[in-house]
């Protein structure tokens, strides 16, 4: 193709670097496009929230070596300051008021000690180091040096990472799951009598209703839930390599797994006694594995209102201003629905990784952990999202009941389960010709449309006694959903 003249001699603008562009542009969609939806998330599981927990840990196991913990008693460390009460609330403001100006700090910190860490221990002794100011006569400067003592970087990361979890998961993920899963609840309480035609392999089958399915799924979600609910966060505080060994040398009479338990439950965890140098993150592990579970049972559900807004039993309502199609203006799409199914598979991949890599760790140490686990928030930020696609695309829908029932009416083939297994019951209790009914009622409806004068003619040419007879003749696809309706009332609690 030839080139005009005048494009080949236009110079090419030079492009601006947007990654130069301040404020800084977000890399993925969580932090940029669907910020709104996974805001929350950020108070716990983001760099900033991991060093505030850092900063918990560190005061707390200050607080605890000078006043001791539960049973254990204070000083731990012989010649340790006892603190008064406004000293600890002194202590415990470091976390509590850590906020841009601080995170700045901390990271300027960081660029000389090169070890996230060894900085938040610089950043304690500067506010330790500050006290007097605010609390004249105050002893916590003596105290400086029991900041970070016997630690290992991992017995703070170990217990920050499981505030931050155990967080996220009470504070923002299942609240969030269980307002989804009472909706589901909900939407089948009310549509537990709108009868359906199921579709088992996609092929006409035994009729239900609406509200029945949606139970079924909201059933398995808060299984999943329950499970979530009871999970155990564990923690540690032994040293280097899990076995108190410098504690016993430098303060040899305090019982140190007593302090380290006490420590740990204070924080309101699960103490781990026996641990390498990392806590062995199986826990972790186990959430992750039930989080995905619920991914995947929701995926199905998302999956399934999908088809069912295919088939027209749900319609969308519109959006006022909204498009669905940049060149069919008719089109309402599922966006909610198939945006949920792509961000419950990425995090499905992500949590799955997380549980595969965390519990592994060569000998008494590696880090593969360190990097893995700055993945807990993307893994659980689309979750979230999920979540909340899924929830506000079930309040843009409506059933379609006249359609359903003109499904049903147009296959009564579907009624040859309960005219063979009438037949069945018949010939067991003495009626004659009553054999082969599986094979008859496959005669005349395999493959084949089966209206409703051609099944009652069936049905009363067969002898069956005259109540199952009446029954059977009354008997439609519509009315053909057994104790669907009871199922939802008794056991959807």
């Amino acid at each position: 193709m030839t080139v005009p003249e005048t494009t080949v001699n236009t110079p090419v603008p030079a492009r601006v670097s947007l990654a130069e562009v301040t404020p800084p542009i977000a890399l993925g969609p969580l932090d940029g496009r669907y910020r709104s939806a996974v805001a929350p998330l950020v108070d716990h599981l983001s760099e900033a929230a991991l060093n505030r927990e850092r900063l918990v840990v560190e005061v707390e196991w200050l607080i605890t070596l000078c006043n001791g913990a539960g049973d254990v008693p204070g000083p731990v460390v012989p010649g340790a300051p006892r603190l008064t009460d406004e000293e600890i609330a002194y202590l415990r403001a470091i976390p509590a008021t850590f906020g841009a100006d601080e995170i700045a700090e901390l990271k300027e910190i960081e660029r000389t000690t090169v070890h996230d860490v060894k900085a938040v221990e610089y950043f304690i002794k500067r506010r330790i180091a500050a006290a007097p100011e605010r609390i004249p006569g105050t002893g916590l400067p003596a105290a400086s040096e029991l900041v970070h003592f016997a630690c290992t970087s991992e017995d703070i990361n170990n217990l920050s990472y499981a505030l931050m979890v155990a967080g996220a998961v009470r504070g923002v993920w299942l609240p969030a799951a269980r307002a989804l899963a009472d909706q589901i609840a909900e939407m089948a309480r009310e549509h537990k009598a709108v009868p359906m035609l199921s579709r088992t392999h996609g092929q006409p089958a035994t009729p239900t209703t609406m509200g029945k399915e949606l139970a079924v799924l909201a059933h398995r979600l808060r299984r999943q839930l329950r499970r979530i609910e009871d999970a155990e966060f564990l923690g540690k505080i032994n040293g280097a390599t899990g076995t108190f060994g410098a504690h016993t040398v430098a303060v040899p009479g305090a019982d140190w797994p007593a302090v380290s338990r006490a420590f740990v439950e204070g924080l309101g965890l699960t103490w781990n006694p026996l641990t390498t140098q990392i806590e062995s993150h199986d826990w972790q592990a186990e959430v992750y594995a039930d989080v995905a579970r619920f991914n995947r049972i929701l995926h199905n559900l998302a999956t399934d209102v999908w088809t069912y807004i295919s088939l027209g039993f749900f319609t969308q309502i519109p959006v006022a201003g909204a498009t669905g199609s940049s060149t069919m203006p008719h089109k309402v799409n599922p966006i909610r629905f198939e945006n949920a199914e792509a961000n419950l598979e990425i995090s499905c991949s992500l949590l799955d990784t997380l549980s595969a890599t965390l519990v592994t760790s060569r000998l008494q140490r590696d880090l593969t952990d360190s990097t893995t686990q700055r993945n807990i928030g993307p893994a659980f930020g689309h979750s979230v999202l999920a979540i909340d696609n899924v929830s506000r695309g079930l309040k843009a829908l409506a059933v379609n009941v006249s359609l359903m029932a003109e499904d049903l009416d147009e296959n009564w083939e579907i009624l040859g389960e309960a005219v063979q297994s009438a037949m069945r019951a018949a010939a067991v209790a003495g009626v004659p010709a009553m054999d082969n009914p599986y094979e008859r009622l496959k005669d005349l409806t395999r493959g084949r449309r089966v209206d409703g004068e051609r099944m009652r003619e069936f049905v009363a040419g067969l002898g069956l006694p005259d109540d199952v007879a009446a029954r059977l003749a009354e008997l439609t696809p519509a009315a053909y959903t057994g104790l669907a309706e009871r199922l939802v009332d008794e056991y959807l609690a």
